[in-house]
């Protein structure tokens, strides 16, 4: 069964930086495509970013795009969420999930297999 491992979160000051991992088992990279999800307290999950390793494809929401970078180790079978220039905005609990089709989607409902979250807080 496809498993995925989130980790990497803490606690951070605004401007700082985090790195998250996504470790998946079972499954091939280059055959999904994986996306990050955030959800702060009282609001909906959303979309942060995905990638497609197959073809390099990237996705970022408006929110954190020329902050966060997402990057994949196919020989590591793991993805990345380099965080920089954190808001206390961006405080939310981190999911990684998994779609087993070569397409970006940045909505929660196309994705089949989700790891546990990662708490990432970040102060002012």
């Amino acid at each position: 069964e496809v498993q995925l491992q989130a980790s990497g979160g803490g606690l951070a000051q605004a401007g700082g930086s985090l790195r998250l991992s996504c470790a998946a088992s079972q499954l091939h990279l280059d055959d999904y495509a994986i996306g990050w999800f955030r959800q702060a307290p009282g609001k909906e999950r959303e979309g942060v970013s995905c990638i497609d390793s197959s073809s390099g494809s990237k996705y970022y929401a408006d929110s954190v795009k020329g902050r966060f970078t997402i990057s994949s180790d196919n020989a590591k079978n793991t993805v990345f969420l380099q965080m920089n220039s954190l808001k206390p905005e961006d405080t939310a609990v981190y999911y990684c999930a998994a779609r087993l089709v070569n397409l970006l989607s940045s909505r929660d409902r196309d994705y089949r297999y989700w790891g546990q979250g990662t708490l990432v807080t970040v102060s002012s």
